[in-house]
Formats: C-alpha cells, structure tokens, sequence
C-alpha cells in the first residue's frame, strides 16, 4: 500500500507504452501506404523538406520534454513511479510535450513519405495516447501530489 495513492499501485497504469503505439502507428501506416498508396501532399511541397522539419520539430520538443524530466529527477518511464511534477522546459506551455513532439513526428512522416494513412492513422493514435495513457496519467497525479498538480492543471494546458 502506498501512502500517497491509497490502494492503487504507484504508477499510471497506462494501456501501452507511449512509444510502442508510436512505432505500431508508424508501421501500420506504412504497410497500409504500401498496400494501396494515398498520396496527399500537392507535387509543389517539397516533402522531404518540409515533413523532415515537423519530424525535427517534433523531435526537439521530445528531447527538451525528457531533459526536463531528468533535471527535475523523477522518472520518465511510465510503469515507475513519478517523484516530482515538471513545470520547467516545454512544461511551462503543455502538460504533454513528450506526446505533442510524438503527434509532431507522425505528422512529419506522413509529409515525408506522401502518405495519407500515417495522417488517418494519427487519430486512433491520439485515441489510445489521450484515453489509455494521458487520462490515466492524469488520474495518477491529481490522487498522488493533489492540489499540487490540480493548480498545474488549472494553469498549463493539456495541449498546446
């Protein structure tokens, strides 16, 4: 039993781990991609060019989320226990940096690849990371810190 959480185990209880659902989107959109082909993005765009700068973009912002992470000391692993609400970094602005930075890299790859099913496929991918991940996390912090993450709540935005 822990003293912070009652009864619930000290962690999310997530659904799947953020990265897995990234990486099954990414494949499945691929396949699909390569199976019937749905190109999207007008012959003027230079894809590459432009998608590779969303994925980076997206990319960065990841990176910045989870050096804050290590700064602030507490775990970025969803199946560990938090220690500490981040406010620093990409905090300051969203509650989930980490999940924007993943949306921003789905969306860049679809660009890069002219693929209208990794785009299609960023909806369930948003489903499961909003209902299966970040409602859990969410209800995991709010019973551990209490009104410390309830007045983050109030103050930062979940998204941007």
């Amino acid at each position: 039993m822990n003293e912070t959480t009652g009864n619930a185990p000290d962690r999310s209880g997530a659904v799947i781990h953020p990265p897995i659902a990234w990486v099954m989107s990414v494949g499945g959109g691929l396949v699909l991609d390569r199976l019937y082909p749905l190109p999207f993005v007008p012959a003027m765009v230079p894809d590459a060019l432009v998608g590779g700068i969303i994925f980076l973009a997206g990319l960065a912002l990841l990176i910045w989320a989870a050096v804050s992470f290590r700064r602030a000391g507490t775990e970025i692993q969803i199946h560990r226990p938090t220690s500490a609400i981040v406010e620093a970094g990409p905090y300051r602005f969203t509650r989930n940096p980490i999940y924007t930075g993943m949306f921003l890299g789905l969306i860049g790859f679809s660009i890069v690849f002219d693929s209208l099913w990794l785009l299609i496929l960023l909806v369930p991918f948003y489903l499961i990371i909003r209902y299966g991940v970040v409602a859990r996390e969410e209800a995991y912090l709010e019973r551990k810190f209490g009104d410390v993450y309830r007045v983050y709540k109030a103050r930062v935005r979940r998204w941007l």
